[in-house]
């Protein structure tokens, strides 16, 4: 029989080494691990990418006698190189997936086993260029499976060896059941058994053959969040009366559709999907989870009352797909896919595709395969690109003609794209109000595309903005406060929900994560678009904004807990709660009732002195308390934490431009413009671009009227903060330079009287 032995005990890290022959200096740890726990996270995008080593002994004598040995490793990334006595084995490219290796005819009685991981930069292995941190490491379980010679298939793409395919007629289910064997005998029987949720037997088969069907009577089905159930399919390979392997798999039975119309549909009836993206990562760990971690997760997300998760960027870990089954959370699942298209890397698309959709096939909670993610950065016309993308829509449709395909496109990509109409249903990343634009131009842009393609199913993959614990009474874009993100969400919420044709909507993002090239908001090295903080800790008040509209459990929230001194003679107080009526009470005194469709409700709050304010709904109460002040609490104000230039250090003469102009005040003068193509070359030639005329780009960027649109809400100065995602980064000196061909560019008269 199968013996899985957890083998995450007792390894030696050697940091930055390449070279399996070193003995010295070896550091004991642990898996799940990662190198860039504390580097990825701080800033600077200086975390160490390169070679690790892990080595470990292991004594063939402990192993179960008769058996075959295989490593499997569920996480290292990016790259991997395996060696059994300093002997290479295996190769593998991809460091989100589960993959293994036959150890067994490289084995003799004492073994030293070494694994090298590499996160170095490359131009073949996704992801390249991404605002995420890409952490190195063992930082998944590495196990040790040992099966008799004849066993299920552990050799094709990390898959479980069965594949599990539910198709609901009428009152019942037909499964059909696919097993996989590796060195199969004549004689060989398969037993084909499954099991309710209390494990009891419903069907059985026994048969020679790999492909069986077996019927449910009476099914049950998966409905999401509403019942979640779950059967189980179990396959034992007899031979001779002996059970020789045994493999199982947690199934659900389901229908679904996508319409262009009515959204999502499951089991026949209309689920509307409204929830988060996620990334697997957390304050102080990196993406070595433990299984509380992913738990936490999965109740936060289950508490803010989402229907629906994003699993981006990559493949995420075997146990959190396990999760969202048992939890009834609907799941996109993609490939890291993502920013620049790689010449050299259509080979890996296609290997990482065949691992999510193999290894995940079973998951009953997964409905979309995800292509890619902001590919067009540098313009949608490459036609390696568009190739590269039909080959792998093709391949999924090939591999699981269960479910339906989509990719998530950047805001700046035209809608009348052919590569846009590539998957079966599409989702654009959106951030109107936060960069560039404002609020208010999300729902109609999904309105004028959905007026061009009323057949073309579309969702909105990403929607968001940054709050750090800054605080204002006057929130405006760009000002990272707790209080602007709540507005944001406030808007964005009453557009998209109401818009029932959105198949799905997927608010970035549900947690703060690493993205060590980042320089925003005063604290370095994170995304904090998150509804909670990195370490989840603080659930941000949009949480709370959300939770009103999607979850059934009775609550009443007080927004700006973080907010006390406040300065106003009247001050907004701002509540969310999913009921219908709530009361606000001021030092004890009532300031009425107020009931709201939109579950917002604000109050104008008399300041004097120390106030404490209570929040009343129904059965549920919530406190807080504000504070007249006479001056703005200076810990309020966001402070750029190592910032190379503040706003307050630019000169900024009167009539003039400056770094502190917006970009689009800036490409409104004929001078504006021309510098701005000026220094777009000369970063591009920094880039590597060299000088291309007439190529219509920009920093490696198309310059269409979207893409336009979205700069045009930055300032100079915060855009050059944000090209640390480019690897790109502006000394003092640099910027003060460019701020003073600024100061020489008269600014248009309509924007002196400004």
């Amino acid at each position: 029989m199968r013996t899985v032995i957890k083998w995450n005990e007792d390894w030696l890290f050697y940091k930055g080494v390449g070279d399996i022959s070193v003995v010295e200096g070896g550091e004991g740890v642990t898996l799940p691990h990662t190198w860039n726990a504390v580097d990825g996270q701080d800033g600077g995008n200086d975390y160490f990418r390169g070679d690790c080593l892990y080595k470990k002994a292991l004594r063939k004598s402990e192993l179960p006698e008769g058996t075959e040995c295989y490593l499997e490793i569920r996480g290292a990334n990016s790259s991997a190189d395996v060696y059994v006595n300093r002997k290479a084995v295996a190769h593998h490219d991809g460091g989100y997936s589960t993959w293994r290796i036959n150890l067994s005819e490289h084995l003799v009685e004492d073994n030293e086993i070494a694994i090298v991981v590499n996160n170095a930069p490359n131009d073949h292995v996704y992801p390249q260029m991404a605002d995420f941190t890409f952490y190195g490491g063992l930082y998944r379980d590495v196990n040790l499976i040992c099966v008799p010679h004849t066993h299920f298939d552990l050799d094709y793409f990390g898959g479980p060896g069965l594949a599990v395919t539910p198709t609901v007629q009428g009152e019942n289910a037909l499964v059909r059941a696919d097993a996989y064997v590796s060195n199969g005998r004549e004689g060989d029987e398969l037993v084909y058994t499954i099991y309710d949720r209390e494990e009891n037997a419903l069907a059985q088969a026994k048969s020679t053959e790999k492909k069986v069907a077996l019927t449910i009577e009476n099914v049950r089905l998966w409905k999401g969040r509403k019942d979640p159930y779950l059967y189980r399919l179990e396959i034992q390979l007899v031979h001779g009366g002996e059970v020789l392997d045994c493999v199982s798999s947690r199934f659900g039975c389901r229908t679904f559709e996508i319409h262009p119309e009515k959204g999502f549909i499951l089991n026949g009836e209309e689920y509307p999907l409204r929830g988060v993206s996620r990334h697997q990562d957390r304050w102080g760990i990196g993406n070595a989870l433990l299984p509380e971690h992913h738990r936490e997760d999965i109740d936060l997300i289950m508490e803010v009352g989402a229907t629906t998760v994003r699993l981006a960027h990559y493949q995420h870990d075997q146990y959190f797909y396990d999760l969202c089954d048992e939890k009834g959370l609907v799941v996109w699942a993609e490939i890291p896919y993502i920013s620049k298209h790689l010449q050299g890397g259509v080979e890996n698309t296609i290997s990482q595709m065949r691992e999510l959709v193999i290894q995940n096939y079973n998951h009953p909670s997964i409905v979309v395969w995800g292509l890619s993610n902001e590919i067009t950065m540098g313009g949608a016309k490459d036609p390696d690109l568009i190739k590269n993308h039909l080959t792998l829509n093709n391949l999924v449709h090939g591999m699981d003609k269960t479910r339906l395909t989509t990719m998530a496109c950047v805001s700046m990509c035209g809608i009348d794209e052919p590569y846009v109409q590539i998957p079966d249903v599409v989702s654009y990343n959106h951030y109107f109000g936060w960069y560039g634009g404002d609020t208010s131009m999300n729902g109609p842009w999904f309105d004028t595309f959905h007026a061009r393609f009323p057949d073309k199913p579309i969702g909105v993959s990403e929607y968001g903005c940054e709050a750090l614990n800054w605080h204002t009474s006057n929130p405006t874009q760009g000002d990272y406060t707790e209080e602007y993100q709540a507005y944001y969400h406030e808007e964005l919420i009453k557009q998209l929900f109401t818009r029932k044709y959105l198949w799905a909507t997927h608010v970035w993002n549900m947690f703060d994560f690493g993205a060590d090239a980042r320089a925003e908001g005063g604290e370095n090295g994170q995304n904090h678009k998150g509804l909670v903080t990195f370490d989840r800790k603080y659930k941000k008040d949009a949480f709370y904004a959300y939770k009103a509209w999607l979850s059934d459990e009775p609550f009443v929230h007080l927004c700006g807990k973080r907010y006390i001194d406040r300065v106003e003679d009247v001050t907004k107080v701002t509540l969310y709660s999913n009921q219908p009526e709530v009361e606000l009470f001021v030092n004890g005194k009532s300031l009425g009732r107020k009931q709201s469709h939109t579950h917002f409700f604000y109050f104008d709050v008399p300041n004097v002195g120390e106030s404490k304010l209570l929040a009343v709904a129904g059965e549920c109460r919530d406190e807080s308390k504000i504070r007249k002040v006479e001056e703005l609490n200076q810990d309020y104000i966001l402070k750029e934490k190592g910032a190379v230039l503040n706003w307050f250090d630019v000169e900024s003469p009167e009539g003039r431009y400056s770094l502190n102009d917006k970009m689009s005040d800036i490409l409104a003068s004929f001078w504006g413009k021309l510098w701005f193509l000026k220094m777009g070359l000369k970063i591009k030639k920094a880039m590597g671009g060299g000088k291309e005329e007439g190529d219509g780009k920009v920093m490696g960027f198309e310059l269409n009227e979207n893409m336009m649109q979205m700069m045009g809400g930055f300032t100079v100065l915060r855009l050059t903060s944000m090209m640390g995602m480019l690897n790109l980064s502006f000394t003092k000196e640099e910027l003060l330079k460019l701020n003073k061909q600024l100061n020489r560019i008269r600014k248009p008269k309509k924007l002196r009287q400004k």
